[in-house]
């Protein structure tokens, strides 16, 4: 089988790849098996020492990594170097911080001594996704790496270039070959993978329905999983809220990557004081947006990733107009492109709100009092994060409980750091990634007691 990438831009080939043979993979698989029996017993240090040369790959290669994931997915080439950037970053998180995360936990017994070590499992089966195809690979690679365990990647078909190039990352920071290996697959082999001996843990970040189909693989064949799925985020502004920082914020959480994030604001719930000047504002900054080329250094709003994702927006846009919302701005469609859109007067009955909208639409939505905002943004079948925007920070951090979503940001947009547990509820998924949390998802936290 034959993969091509394309530049959802223009349209051009950036790159063929070669599905792996049956045998192919069976090979890297046990190739797998072999290489952790070794690095299992590689010292932290040393794992360290390594995870930190992946950092300066990474940062010296910056502008070609930035290149590959802006040609192959659109993300405007800014950003794309941003993104390099932060797997740098998470690169150093865990490089300075593993040891401490998988030090012993001593616990006062009746023993005379009794701990909790944390060991290596072995192969860890990462499925992730073309929005941020370094990222999303990097910050379970990293942890899962200085864990002493091994990684395998099945990437997003139109990203292979990038998933390529992150394996020579690794491999040129001077990991053993087969510490962490690329695999060019269709998704008819997940099976195949989650069920071979050497693969202990699955992780996948995408879509609900990709999500439950791993989940159920992977209780078939009793492997440990975590899921980061959908998303539908509400931003919610209070009547008190700076409007203008407000605004600036919420323009990063909607439009950054053109919409393509799970984490992104989709949902604005805006108290009614302040619906017209909040709305007012949105507009004209996201119609000062500029769109174009997505390598040009001044383009701020590129294509999505492929036609099918700009066609199912526009679906949903054309189903909320009909249903009732008015169309402020933008709503156009050409090819792979979708003019970023602003619906008014969204209610809960609306695909703008009741589903996932992965690109730049905006939806805002009236409400008469916070505690009616909160029931708005809790109407929901998704769980990664809220926003809310005011002057009254200490109110708003009372009300945390509130939100049932695996984040809960104040004056700020809902993103991902290697210093904070990620992860969502409902079919958000579960379990955790980056911190501490993360790390631990998958290693056997083995109890020790003697006598």
């Amino acid at each position: 089988m034959l993969f091509k990438s394309i530049n959802p831009h223009n349209g051009k080939e950036v790159g063929q790849f070669t599905a792996l043979s049956e045998t192919e993979l069976t090979t890297k698989l046990e190739r797998s098996s072999e290489v952790f029996a070794s690095w299992r017993n590689v010292s932290l240090e040393e794992r360290s020492r390594l995870m930190m040369n992946a950092a300066q790959v990474l940062r010296e290669g910056v502008e070609e990594y930035a290149k590959i994931i802006t040609l192959e997915m659109g993300k405007p080439i800014k950003e794309a170097r941003a993104e390099v950037l932060k797997c740098a970053l998470v690169c150093v998180y865990y490089s300075e911080n593993a040891a401490t995360f998988l030090a012993p936990e001593f616990i006062e017994t009746e023993a005379t001594k009794s701990f909790v070590s944390h060991d290596p499992i072995g192969a860890v089966f990462a499925v992730m996704p073309w929005n941020f195809p370094f990222w999303q690979v990097f910050r379970f690679a990293a942890p899962t790496l200085m864990a002493g365990n091994v990684g395998l990647l099945k990437h997003a078909p139109n990203v292979f270039g990038s998933a390529q190039m992150i394996e020579a990352i690794f491999t040129k920071a001077g990991f053993p070959e087969g510490a962490f290996q690329n695999l060019i697959v269709h998704h008819d082999a997940t099976e195949q993978i989650i069920a071979h001996d050497a693969v202990q843990a699955v992780t996948l970040t995408g879509s609900e329905r990709a999500g439950s189909a791993v989940a159920a693989l992977a209780g078939k064949y009793l492997k440990k999983s975590l899921l980061e799925l959908g998303g539908n985020n509400a931003f919610i502004v209070w009547e008190d809220a700076n409007i203008d920082e407000a605004v600036k914020t919420a323009l990063v959480a909607r439009m950054l990557n053109c919409g393509q994030s799970c984490i992104a604001a989709k949902r604005f719930i805006l108290l009614e004081g302040i619906y017209d000047e909040f709305v007012a504002k949105f507009i004209t900054g996201v119609e000062e947006m500029k769109a174009g080329d997505p390598i040009s250094e001044d383009t701020q709003v590129g294509p999505l990733a492929r036609k099918d994702l700009a066609d199912q927006l526009q679906a949903q846009v054309k189903k909320s107009i009909d249903a009732g919302a008015e169309l402020l701005s933008g709503g156009a469609q050409n090819e792979c492109f979708h003019e970023p859109t602003v619906l008014g007067n969204v209610t809960p009955q609306m695909a703008a709100f009741k589903e996932e909208t992965f690109g730049p639409l905006a939806a805002m939505i009236k409400a008469k009092s916070i505690d009616e905002a909160f029931a708005l943004s809790e109407l929901s079948r998704y769980g990664l994060g809220v926003t809310v925007c005011t002057t009254d920070v200490e109110k708003a951090v009372s009300m945390a409980h509130r939100v049932s979503d695996g984040a809960y940001f104040i004056n700020e947009l809902v993103k991902s750091d290697p210093r904070l547990p990620f992860g969502g509820t409902k079919l958000s998924g579960y379990g955790r990634e980056l911190s501490k949390d993360g790390m631990l998802e998958f290693v056997n936290r083995k109890t020790i007691y003697v006598k």
